[in-house]
């Protein structure tokens, strides 16, 4: 069998497996895990076959969806090398050579970097902001760390290209007055406009307990999401989660959470999900399992009538839970375990403002003469 039969081969297998677990009622994340593993496949199949060795060690460390991301990063640094190296128009990465890997050198990479401010493909042109750039260089940097390591390459040139500087960006977050505002306006569309407004009266339970959820528990979109029916325990006022990296996890919710969410479930026990998505809480008007971007999107339409100096994303959502949290209880280890930090260090980075500030307070309130 060719390398390319092989590739094959296990799309046509995936994409069956799919399809069977479709029919046999598999799990939101196993549909997704199983259909971000095809598109792997599919990519790799388009790049150097040296790199299925790396790609399957990195099988008990990564999840299918953080290897996905290395391989279109991946593939867009050997089409810059195949047009740099071969002066081919159409760029041929995928007869890139372990020889020519360890011909590599930092200037290259260097290049590369300059390259992904802005550059072309066929069917658009991108640009990469310091935040782009960086997360595609630490993929170049992990595999070239694979192959030294291995011994494959006498050189790893990648650990000489410094990471571009990033912005440290200030927390956006909505204000205690801001959040109620902005749930108030979620419950009534007071200020769609008129056709929003409409839609408002199809979907406003559902989008207030979404919202309210959201703010109340500080989850991911993708976590909420992958949200079913049977993940919801109105005794411990929990809700079950599958975190980013798949570990399961489950978040507590107060009674406004509560109530919003049995207003809701009336609504969702009339409902006719389409087959596969019986189970899904969150339903499409289509009556399909809710996606991220139309979250995303259904946030932003509510919170610029309420905050049109803020850009409020879901993220935001997120973010001004854990400053809430994190103001009422001082607690970074808490704020981290809450939010599913893996490390407390990403936590404290971004509330590190709001000691500073506390500090501030501090001093002011300490007198040293009267008057």
């Amino acid at each position: 069998m060719q390398c390319g039969d092989f590739f094959v081969f296990h799309v046509l297998y995936e994409e069956t497996a799919i399809f069977k677990g479709k029919l046999l009622g598999e799990s939101y994340q196993d549909k997704i895990k199983t259909e971000q593993t095809a598109k792997l496949r599919r990519k790799l199949g388009e790049l150097p076959p040296f790199l299925a060795e790396y790609f399957r060690s990195l099988n008990d460390q990564t999840s299918a969806r953080t290897r996905l991301g290395y391989a279109y990063d991946l593939s867009i640094f050997f089409d810059f090398m195949a047009l740099k190296n071969k002066d081919d128009a159409e760029g041929d990465s995928a007869s890139f050579t372990l020889e020519e890997l360890s011909k590599v050198t930092s200037e290259n990479i260097e290049e590369f970097m300059d390259y992904l401010t802005y550059y072309q493909t066929p069917e658009t042109s991108w640009h990469n902001d310091a935040r782009g750039k960086s997360r595609k260089l630490a993929a170049v940097r992990t595999m070239f760390r694979y192959f030294y390591k291995s011994k494959k390459i006498p050189a790893n040139p990648a650990e000489l290209v410094s990471f571009p500087k990033l912005r440290e960006k200030a927390i956006t977050a909505l204000e205690a007055d801001e959040i109620a505002r902005l749930i108030d306006e979620v419950e009534s569309g007071e200020h769609m406009p008129g056709r929003a407004k409409h839609y408002h009266k199809l979907t406003g339970t559902r989008d207030t307990a979404l919202v309210t959820l959201l703010l109340g528990t500080g989850m991911r979109v993708s976590e909420c999401v992958g949200i079913d029916l049977g993940h919801l325990d109105f005794e411990l006022n929990g809700v079950k989660i599958t975190r980013k990296g798949g570990d399961e996890s489950i978040l507590y919710f107060n009674d406004e959470v509560e109530g919003a969410l049995k207003k809701y479930l009336v609504e969702r026990s009339a409902a006719k999900p389409l087959a596969g998505h019986e189970n899904a809480l969150f339903l499409s008007m289509q009556n399909r399992r809710i996606t991220d971007r139309a979250i995303q999107n259904l946030v932003k339409k509510y919170a610029k009538t309420v905050t049109p100096l803020k850009k409020i994303s879901p993220h935001k959502l997120r973010s001004s839970f854990g400053t809430q949290l994190y103001k009422e209880t001082g607690d970074i280890y808490l704020v981290a375990n809450v939010l599913g930090h893996s490390d407390v260090n990403t936590t404290r980075k971004h509330y590190a403002k709001m000691d500073d500030a506390a500090r501030r307070r501090a001093a002011s309130a300490v007198r040293l003469r009267e008057g």
